[in-house]
């Protein structure tokens, strides 16, 4: 059977995917299809839909620079509005020809003779010159192994699986996590719940949230006026660079953001002993700051109890770590994602017949984010150590995408004026050598520093985070490096020129 064969695979129809369709047509590319797993866009913007859902990065900062929306509704838009922008970018650019909806993606393998991924989808079978993986971190649930939690009687769901169908009026609710859906679930369900219970394993640092409804003369402004839009984007911008200095270079200036923060709890926390319960005792910025004006103001209330981590579950009943025990109705999970782990790693087989997964078990690397050693034509959106604490990621998935295009035009430079076929593999020196750097760089940051246990680590290392604005990844992935990886061409149906392949992670 003839597969069908494109020039590039984009897998994942959020920010980055639709964001590499869109860059792929300006670049004059149109062979290539979007796989989306769902029926429909949005990615996480898609699959969560929890009570108080939004965004903690300012509208107009959270959005593409090429798709403007001059008619966000609040400073902080909500998930509703977050993932309308997605579908109208979706058909403002005509990317609807291109996806591929049900159509996850179960296994890709590199062919070293055809020099080409074979994309095995469960909408059928097909092959890509280029892949672009962009399925996002935060895709994938977590839910941590409790014991008892098969036994439980009641409803349990992750906060990114609601179950709109199971009515929480007059119900006992707990709680599990204090990340940044449980502060927005927590104010959003404790007035309809008989009883809500929290269970914290680490408080969060929280400063309150500065959101207000944009006005019609603002949106009139913006859409009339473009100049202001861009204005409003720009100051945005560069206040959240100048936080990132604080997090990258001085941690020890975030003393004053953290007595702002104390001060807001207090406003909000009359009791002592639950000040005590929620105050960290790590640096703030060492997790991610939570932003939100409601979030205090819920747990105050008399219905709401505060307790440690979850530890098991005994048929209804609940026990905390400190021995606290809670009956529930319901256990809503705000755990997180396979940030580190993501599943889509164990599904890509590369040039050396090992998965993505096995070349990252001790830790995630990829050259400048994007590009893992042995992998050719495999580029990452949102990849190792891109993640920002501090702003917009949209500002890195579009540094990014200026990647993607000069790989793309490598390619064509290197195939020649007769189109011939070749790919790109990262050297594992060059990957080795900016991983060091990015590392070096990290150990003085206050995610390395700050004295928590976040999931920016990995086996005791920080692969998730980018330890410098977002002006600085945009200069480092403004053009492909060629030194940087290895050509590979086909010679008359001879293998094409690997080095010693099965060698690790050494040069190969």
């Amino acid at each position: 059977m003839t597969r069908e064969h494109v020039r590039v695979a984009v897998i994942g129809a959020g920010f980055g995917g639709l964001g590499a369709a869109v860059r792929l047509r300006r670049a004059g590319i149109t062979d290539f299809v979007v796989l989306e797993r769902a029926g429909a866009v949005g990615g996480t913007w898609r699959d969560n839909t929890y009570p108080g859902c939004a965004c903690d990065v300012p509208s107009h900062l959270y959005s593409f620079s090429f798709a403007p929306n001059p008619e966000w509704p609040r400073n902080f838009s909500g998930q509703p509005h977050i993932r309308a922008y997605l579908e109208r970018v979706t058909d403002t650019f005509g990317l609807r020809p291109h996806l591929r909806f049900d159509a996850e993606v179960r296994a890709m393998r590199w062919d070293p003779r055809a020099l080409h991924w074979e994309i095995d989808t469960a909408a059928g079978p097909l092959t890509a010159d280029v892949v672009v993986s962009a399925t996002g971190p935060l895709s994938d649930p977590k839910i941590p192994d409790i014991p008892g939690l098969a036994g439980f009687p009641g409803e349990v769901f992750h906060s990114s699986r609601w179950d709109h169908g199971y009515d929480l009026r007059g119900k006992r609710v707990a709680v599990i996590g204090t990340g940044a859906s449980a502060i927005q679930i927590v104010p959003a369900i404790h007035r309809e719940v008989d009883r809500l219970t929290l269970f914290q394993r680490t408080p969060a640092w929280v400063l309150p949230r500065m959101d207000r409804r944009i006005s019609a003369a603002e949106q009139w402004l913006h859409t009339r006026v473009p100049a202001t839009r861009a204005l409003r984007r720009a100051v945005l911008w560069g206040v959240r660079e100048l936080q990132t200095c604080s997090f990258t270079r001085w941690p020890d200036s975030l003393r004053l953001v953290e007595r702002v923060a104390l001060g807001h709890m207090r406003r909000a926390v009359g009791d002592p002993a639950l000040r005590a319960r929620l105050t960290p005792d790590y640096r703030i910025g060492c997790k991610r700051v939570l932003l939100s004006s409601e979030y205090y103001p819920a747990l105050a209330q008399p219905h709401v109890d505060v307790v440690a981590g979850l530890k098991e579950v005994r048929g209804a009943t609940l026990v905390a770590a400190d021995g606290t025990e809670a009956e529930a109705d319901a256990i809503i999970f705000g755990t997180g994602f396979q940030v580190t782990d993501m599943p889509i790693a164990h599904r890509v087989t590369g040039a050396y017949g090992t998965t993505l997964a096995e070349e990252w078990r001790d830790g995630m690397e990829a050259l400048r984010g994007t590009s893992a050693a042995g992998f050719p034509n495999l580029l990452t959106i949102i990849g190792p150590n891109t993640g920002v604490g501090t702003t917009s990621m949209i500002l890195v998935i579009e540094a990014q995408l200026a990647y993607l295009a000069d790989f793309m035009r490598q390619l064509d430079v290197l195939g020649g004026a007769a189109g011939r076929k070749v790919a790109l593999d990262a050297r594992p020196s060059a990957v080795r050598a900016w991983t060091d750097r990015v590392q070096e760089r990290l150990s003085r940051t206050v995610w390395n520093v700050g004295g928590c246990d976040s999931w920016y680590l990995q086996n005791g290392r920080n692969t998730t985070v980018w330890p410098g604005s977002t002006s600085e990844f945009r200069w480092v992935t403004r053009r492909v490096d060629a030194t940087e990886y290895r050509v590979l061409r086909p010679e008359r149906g001879a293998e094409p020129d690997v080095v010693g392949a099965g060698a690790g992670r050494g040069e190969r």
